[in-house]
């Protein structure tokens, strides 16, 4: 019933920055909780940011300072702000709508978009 469509990565250099973008459908966006998870080869896919429908923020400790992520209720949509990118972040970056239903919380995920931080 929920649509999430990621766009904004790319290839950028260390030191650079990238803002993703996170499209989503429905008409109760502003009451989900919104979240970027990243992934890299071999490893488990690790929670990055989150944001609330009240806009209470947390971000994981490797990303504090750097990224920041956002919501316009108005458009539907999450944004992520990368700055001082590093190698180490690196990784298919995903949105992800967690929202409350009878019988405990679902989970949206969108299709994920490639994020290579390289000289």
């Amino acid at each position: 019933q929920v649509q999430l469509v990621e766009s904004g990565g790319g290839l950028v250099q260390p030191g650079g920055s990238l803002r993703l973008s996170c499209a989503a459908s429905g008409s109760r966006f502003s009451t989900y909780l919104m979240h970027w998870y990243r992934q890299a080869p071999g490893q488990q896919r690790e929670l990055v940011a989150g944001i609330s429908s009240g806009g209470s923020t947390n971000y994981a400790d490797s990303v504090k300072g750097r990224f920041t992520i956002s919501r316009d209720n108005a458009k539907n949509t999450v944004h992520l702000q990368m700055n001082s990118l590093k190698p180490e972040d690196t990784a298919v970056y995903y949105c992800n709508a967690r929202m409350g239903r009878i019988g405990g919380p679902y989970d949206y995920w969108g299709q994920g978009t490639q994020v290579t931080v390289s000289s």
